[in-house]
């Protein structure tokens, strides 16, 4: 029974570590929701977890969508910016495929948290039939 509950805070330590050493910030990488991966000890604290990255991620993507209708404006009337337009056009391009990132980096960690949550269920539902009837 500890072992399992280690490797359990082991996984959640190991997203901490990774958070401080740089790997790409999530749109909803803020030291609230961090805690609450650091701290998220049940199936349903995991599972609300993957739904806040999946929203996040839903967000980006409507971001990707807007930019992208953006960028389409201005390569379609690139003469209404003058000088701008290739700028405007690089910078649009640019943003789009940070969107893309972290919306791709939000549901890696709903993933992540949806396996956790499964992971606790499976010991919780073998803990379950391990244990002698009273």
């Amino acid at each position: 029974m500890k072992t399992k509950s280690g490797k359990i805070v082991a996984a959640i330590s190991m997203i901490g570590l990774l958070a401080s050493l740089g790997v790409p910030a999530t749109a909803a990488d803020t030291p609230e929701i961090r805690a609450a991966a650091q701290n998220a000890t049940t199936r349903s604290d995991h599972e609300a977890i993957a739904k806040y990255y999946e929203a996040a991620a839903t967000q980006m993507n409507a971001k990707v969508k807007e930019q992208k209708a953006l960028l389409e404006q201005y390569q379609n009337k690139s003469y209404l910016y003058g000088r701008q337009a290739e700028d405007l056009q690089s910078h649009t391009e640019a943003l789009v495929r940070d969107y893309e990132q972290t919306a791709r980096a939000d549901m890696q960690e709903a993933a992540s948290h949806r396996q956790m949550a499964s992971q606790l269920e499976e010991n919780h539902a073998a803990t379950v039939t391990r244990s002698p009837a009273l």
